[in-house]
């Protein structure tokens, strides 16, 4: 049986993975296991040890803490303030990495304009 952390530890290593374009095999060779194991723990089916947490936070650039943000004491994720969890979309994880690699006056020009079309909407 999955618990709800593992399941949660699991969809945030593959959302970062997915904002760093990194493929399972990649972030496997990275951390020095099968691309099958990293499936195994981005659905919760499997755990992350500790030490293996720490080897793919390394490998992805981030802290350990990264995979247990949005957790709150009663070991479930907090509500999002949107409906859905836009993080398990693929297509609004590649607009938002899209999204950052746009120079920083043109990201600015193109939030503005989104911000307009989506208050006449």
């Amino acid at each position: 049986m999955k618990h709800p952390v593992d399941e949660y530890v699991g969809k945030r290593i593959r959302h970062r993975r997915w904002m760093t374009g990194t493929t399972q095999q990649q972030l496997a060779d990275k951390v020095g296991i099968k691309f099958q194991q990293i499936q195994k723990y981005e659905t919760g089916m499997n755990r992350v040890s500790a030490s293996r947490l720490w080897d793919i936070a390394h490998a992805m650039g981030v802290s350990v803490s990264f995979f247990f943000e949005g957790l709150d004491g009663e070991v479930a994720p907090k509500e999002a303030s949107t409906p859905g969890d836009l993080l398990s979309d693929r297509e609004a994880l590649e607009l938002l990495r899209s999204y950052y690699a746009i120079p920083e006056n043109q990201r600015r020009q193109l939030f503005e304009l989104a911000r307009v079309l989506s208050e006449a909407a």
